[in-house]
């Protein structure tokens, strides 16, 4: 089962977020291979908090993994929870003292951004074929966006592909990514 969990996310990292450039800095560490897959099965918040805390001691000890995606197969299916952990997991790494060394950015199957409707086309820049984190190391980020052009024009950028592309296409490329292998 984690197996097909992470194929089937890898696949939407390549089918989606590559493909469509809606994250442009992917490219390289997915084609380098330093992108570590951790499927989380727990159902249980402080163990799945304990296990992001592992994650950053991986990426601590371990430079050739560039980033990880901690993916939750059972649980945080409301994403009105998963935003609830979100928040946790912040305070948590926080609290570790990773605040400035790593980043977290977060993908839902139901991810919808603040001020837009459910079925509008942009929230599937964020949405996956299951809840996760992604842990970024801040010094890859600064680095990226110091050779990247106006890196504040990526998320406008999403906004109108995804539109562009339209609700069913999206739609239809993340269901695709789950189930075909």
């Amino acid at each position: 089962m984690r197996k097909q969990i992470k194929q089937q996310t890898e696949n939407w990292l390549n089918t989606v977020i590559v493909t469509y450039n809606i994250c442009p800095f992917a490219k390289a560490v997915v084609a380098d291979k330093s992108i570590y897959y951790a499927v989380d099965s727990s159902v249980d918040i402080e163990h799945c908090l304990q296990q992001l805390v592992i994650e950053c001691q991986r990426l601590d000890t371990d430079d050739k993994i560039e980033t990880t995606l901690v993916i939750y197969a059972d649980n945080f299916e409301d994403f009105n929870d998963f935003l609830d952990y979100l928040e946790l997991a912040n305070d948590l790494l926080a609290a570790q003292g990773y605040d400035g060394v790593y980043q977290l950015a977060s993908f839902h199957p139901l991810y919808c951004f603040a001020d837009s409707d459910d079925d509008d086309a942009e929230n599937y820049t964020n949405r996956s074929p299951f809840p996760m984190l992604h842990l970024i190391r801040e010094a890859s980020i600064d680095a990226a966006l110091k050779s990247y052009p106006n890196p504040e024009s990526i998320p406008q950028r999403n906004i109108e592909l995804t539109r562009k592309l339209g609700l069913s296409k999206m739609q239809g490329l993340l269901a695709a990514a789950k189930t075909s292998l």
